[in-house]
């Protein structure tokens, strides 16, 4: 990849692009946008303004403007000459795969081609490409222009070398990407997400535990170490000085018969209600606004804060 060419072409600018355009903005990059659907244009430059603020107190790269983001009614005049093609639009296959025929037929043969899709396997769709061993998924966790995480997938005919050229370029915008090897349905954090929402649908509708206190027993218990540190280092440290080979061998049987005694659970209205009318009562001496504005910047706290902590993976 030619980290020279400080161009790329973000294809569909809902909120998951307009946040990507934001990022490499912030980063210093010339980004080309395009998207058919009517009003794109205003609602990119609305959204890039509304993140910006946050982008400036992150800190942004020599050179970084809003003024280096342009829109092109035209795919193939956005993509020409692009180091990296970040495509957002809507998870179909048929539009993803007519989207990469364009993208690759006009990018030039050295380009990236990353998806941010999150449900539909890159080996569905790169074969649509000139190029298909430059195309894979690049996955943000959203929003992309506040949060690290980016999965990086090969298919079956994405190349080794695109696969660093993307782990390296993600990495070097301050991203933390991460390679899955092998192509599962939701990829990676979604999955885990998905394996901690079953269960907690599950308490909920056995009457075990409230919305708002299986909202508190996350928030201010696991989820401030897993904040910091991921699941098997909290493990290892929870195994005092034996570490994770201690914990395994006297917590692992107390840990299978937990994993045996989780629930299966399949949402349905009655729990549905449950659940709406459980976050309407968790938030009901809450201003919602205020709430996403305070979290917003505690995590840019936070962020800052892990930045600067070296000793943390």
């Amino acid at each position: 990849m030619n980290h020279s060419n400080k161009k790329i072409a973000v294809v569909g600018t809902g909120v998951i692009g307009a946040s990507w355009a934001a990022c490499f903005l912030a980063n210093g990059f010339d980004v080309a946008a395009t998207d058919p659907a009517p009003g794109a244009q205003a609602r990119l430059h609305e959204l890039v303004d509304t993140y910006w603020p946050m982008l400036e107190r992150m800190g942004l790269a020599e050179g970084a403007s809003k003024a280096r983001l342009s829109f092109h009614e035209d795919l193939a005049a956005a993509v020409e000459g692009a180091m990296l093609v970040q495509e957002s639009g809507p998870e179909r296959v048929d539009i993803k795969r007519e989207t990469m025929a364009q993208i690759s037929a006009a990018a030039p043969a050295d380009a990236l081609i990353a998806t941010s899709s999150s449900g539909i396997p890159v080996s569905q769709i790169q074969d649509a490409a000139q190029h298909p061993e430059r195309v894979l998924i690049g996955h943000p966790f959203n929003p992309p222009h506040l949060i690290p995480l980016v999965e990086v997938v090969g298919g079956s005919l994405t190349s080794p070398d695109a696969i660093q050229k993307a782990m390296d370029f993600y990495l070097s915008i301050g991203k933390k990407p991460i390679h899955i090897r092998r192509e599962v349905k939701g990829h990676v954090a979604n999955r885990l997400q998905a394996a901690l929402w079953r269960e907690a649908f599950h308490l909920v509708e056995e009457g075990v535990a409230s919305v708002s206190d299986i909202d508190t027993a996350i928030a201010h218990g696991p989820g401030l170490r897993w904040a910091l540190l991921g699941p098997f280092l909290n493990l290892h440290l929870s195994g005092g000085a034996g570490g994770i080979s201690h914990l395994l061998d006297h917590l692992g049987p107390p840990m299978e018969e937990w994993w045996a005694d989780l629930g299966q659970v399949k949402l349905n209205p009655e729990l549905n209600k449950q659940l709406i009318d459980g976050v309407d009562q968790e938030l009901k001496a809450t201003d919602q606004g205020s709430m996403v504005a305070q979290r917003d910047d505690l995590l840019l706290t936070l962020l800052k804060l892990k930045a600067s902590a070296d000793k943390l993976p």
